[in-house]
């Protein structure tokens, strides 16, 4: 593609979200904020910085409002909390959240088990919080398992599209991220996924895909949603994360190997890659952490690289 050296990407870091929650050990609270802090010096402006949630369910996110406040006094950041229902985003809002991620599976199985409802049940909830919430809120749309569900494999493509067309007409100017929830898609998949979304609803504001590296497919993966026209890509920083309720599922993509690949194809990220891989180190490092991702160990193995590899 001769324009890639003209494009450019928004990387949004979920560590903070996607990479924390399935952790045991209580990461503090001040460690969160330190993390956030390097994160966005690093030039990374779109973070998760966690979601709304029940703290039984998910005991690690119990501090997300104290995360949010501290959030909001770091200029030029825009941080997004993730919520399930409409009690949630309302909570949010509350807290002073001014972009929420709703989050709703296609998958039956897989929404049951992570919201203990039917997908038409979570419309109906987006349907609610969008009328109980002011409309200067930025919404996005998490789909999960658009690719494929944990519990039954597979997810139709027409399933997907069908979801979507109860969801897009309700808030047009949301954006929409794709989720492989599992990390079992295939580039093929990902590409001919979005090439239908696109060709249903042009009239969405923006696309997004999020994938998981559990069988090293991460970064092609992303690569084909690249080639499609999306240009909002999920990532977590040390490769840290995976759903609780995906058994199986390891961490998101690397954020640092994003910025790689991305940087070494012409595509600027905004990401300073030394700054990063030093906080991806110490992400890595969290006690209960599992870490992925391969650019972060061979810049640290030979670190001459990070000054000549670019």
């Amino acid at each position: 593609m001769d324009t890639l050296d003209k494009m450019a990407i928004d990387i949004v870091e979920v560590g903070p979200r996607d990479g924390y929650q399935g952790i045991g050990p209580f990461i503090p609270t001040e460690t969160k904020i330190r993390l956030l802090e390097q994160l966005a010096a690093a030039g990374l402006k779109r973070i998760e910085i966690g979601s709304f949630v029940s703290p039984s369910a998910l005991p690690q996110m119990r501090d997300t409002s104290e995360v949010l406040a501290a959030s909001t006094r770091l200029p030029g950041l825009s941080p997004q909390v993730l919520v399930p229902s409409e009690r949630r985003g309302r909570d949010a809002v509350a807290a002073g959240a001014r972009q929420l991620v709703f989050v709703l599976s296609v998958s039956e199985a897989h929404n049951r088990s992570n919201v203990r409802r039917h997908p038409l049940e979570s419309v109906a909830e987006y349907e609610r919080l969008l009328a109980a919430i002011p409309s200067d809120i930025t919404i996005r749309l998490d789909i999960a398992t658009a690719f494929d569900c944990p519990f039954t494999g597979r997810v139709p493509e027409e399933a997907t599209l069908d979801l979507l067309d109860r969801l897009v007409p309700l808030r047009e100017d949301a954006e929409i991220c794709l989720c492989d929830t599992t990390g079992r898609v295939a580039p093929d998949h990902v590409e001919n996924l979005f090439a239908a979304c696109m060709e249903r609803f042009p009239q969405a504001a923006a696309w997004a895909f999020h994938g998981h590296d559990t069988y090293g497919l991460g970064l092609a993966n992303i690569n084909a949603a690249f080639r499609q026209g999306v240009r909002v890509f999920d990532a977590s920083f040390g490769g840290l994360g995976g759903c609780p309720f995906a058994p199986g599922a390891t961490g998101n993509v690397a954020t640092e190997d994003v910025v790689w690949m991305f940087e070494r194809m012409g595509v600027a990220t905004g990401v300073d890659l030394d700054a990063l891989i030093s906080v991806a180190r110490d992400a890595a490092a969290l006690p209960g952490a599992t870490p992925g991702g391969r650019v972060r160990q061979a810049l640290l193995t030979r670190p001459e690289t990070c000054q000549t590899g670019m």
